[in-house]
């Protein structure tokens, strides 16, 4: 059997009851490192739109998602611009009288990260860190646990990641052209559908955001009869000292985490029965 045929999972499975569980994940920060990457060309983007007055360090980034609203880095990037020149004044009044190009702002974005040929990417994409292995999700299925992804990057960027560098066969994904962005649960709602469990699977969201925790919460608003849980991820960048991992993983346990790893792999199937057994 090839390494593709014995990842593949549509069917991989006599019978759906006897899954365990199911888990999705997020990318960005838990299956990569992007904090040279996205959030580098997040830093490169606002610096151009401010004139180069403004860098937003990683502490302003986390501020700023930690608000649980800003999966998109591309308007987290015009956000933040907007935000430097309101200061002093209304918000409203900024945003009607920059006249900021959003299109202009996002082309930029994506010309910093997948490089300017959109064809053959040569940006910051191409030196992101894996933080997850193939044999990770060999594992899971082993254990007959079903597992696919929801994530706010572009499908292009997504598949990139999952396919041409973790060498995964056609993994189950729900991108941003696919859903609306996090914390709405469509996403996620769409991606437990694609992979066929009974109404009563548990689901584990694992992400690295408070809009990933909030995600979980509205899921279980949505599907109130399936156990959901959320499992945080702190992202490398928060990991150099614990002045910055004890409050980001605060953080993501007060907005409902009910565990929070320095790596999604210690998500194991022997973590997940105890999760599910709490």
């Amino acid at each position: 059997m090839t390494p593709g045929a014995e990842l593949a999972q549509a069917e991989s499975f006599d019978r759906a009851d006897r899954l365990t569980a199911i888990v999705v994940f997020d990318i960005d920060g838990v299956v990569r490192d992007v904090g040279g990457s996205y959030r580098r060309a997040l830093a490169d983007t606002v610096e151009h739109f401010t004139g180069g007055a403004y860098r937003p360090s990683q502490t302003d980034i986390d501020a700023l998602k930690a608000e649980g609203i800003w999966n998109n880095d591309w308007e987290a990037s015009q956000e933040l611009v907007y935000r430097y020149f309101a200061q002093g004044r209304s918000r409203e009044a900024t945003r009607s009288t920059l006249q900021l190009d959003y299109n202009e702002l996002v082309a930029f974005f994506q010309a910093r990260y997948r490089g300017p040929d959109p064809t053959h990417w040569t940006g910051y994409i191409c030196q992101e860190p894996l933080l997850l292995s193939r044999a990770y999700f060999e594992q899971l299925t082993h254990a007959q646990i079903r597992w696919g992804f929801f994530s706010g990057a572009t499908t292009g960027s997504a598949r990139y990641v999952l396919e041409r560098r973790l060498g995964l066969s056609d993994p189950t994904l729900i991108a941003m052209e696919d859903a609306p962005g996090k914390p709405d649960p469509t996403g996620l709602l769409q991606t437990v559908s694609l992979l066929k469990g009974l109404d009563t699977t548990p689901v584990i969201y694992v992400g690295d955001t408070v809009g990933d925790i909030r995600t979980v919460i509205n899921a279980r608003q949505a599907q109130p009869d399936r156990p959901w849980l959320a499992v945080g991820v702190l992202p490398p960048h928060v990991q150099t000292t614990e002045a910055h991992r004890q409050p980001y993983r605060a953080t993501l346990q007060t907005a409902g985490a009910q565990v929070v790893f320095d790596n999604a792999q210690e998500l194991t199937p022997a973590a997940i029965e105890a999760l599910l057994t709490e």
